[in-house]
């Protein structure tokens, strides 16, 4: 019996991502399908009501872009390390968060801020996001 329902489990989950990706609007794909031609293993979500994130693996490395509901191209964000970040950026954060060691880095292509990094760190059992501009200054969201 267990096995009856842990498999229906798998199918129901199957079903629901399948139904997900189908929801995505043609203009958001299309628009995808014209930045990203290369992309593989393409899995979509619903960020909110009017924007749409594709997770994807592109020449090895794994991305993460947002559309909006209309096709325009909001935003590429790339993983990344910290010793990969411009110098200025390094320099400003171990400044503003002396001994904390980032989680996680990712450079971020925005359609309106250009670039910026992405710095995310444990405060507690938080996770707080910090965003620089290459030149080390701290963006506000």
């Amino acid at each position: 019996m267990k096995k009856i329902i842990f498999v229906a489990m798998v199918l129901l989950c199957a079903f629901a991502t399948s139904f997900a990706q189908s929801k995505i609007p043609t203009s958001v794909k299309i628009a995808f399908n014209q930045k990203f031609p290369n992309a593989t293993k393409v899995k979509w979500d619903k960020e909110n009501a009017h924007n749409y994130e594709a997770s994807f693996v592109q020449n090895d490395e794994n991305y993460a872009a947002n559309f909006s509901d209309t096709g325009e191209w909001l935003e590429t964000e790339t993983p990344t390390t910290f010793n990969q970040l411009p110098n200025k950026v390094q320099t400003a954060f171990n400044s503003a968060h002396r001994g904390v060691t980032p989680k996680a880095v990712s450079r971020i292509e925005t359609s309106k801020q250009g670039t910026i990094y992405e710095v995310e760190m444990k405060r507690g059992s938080k996770t707080v996001e910090v965003f620089y501009k290459a030149d080390g200054t701290e963006v506000k969201e």
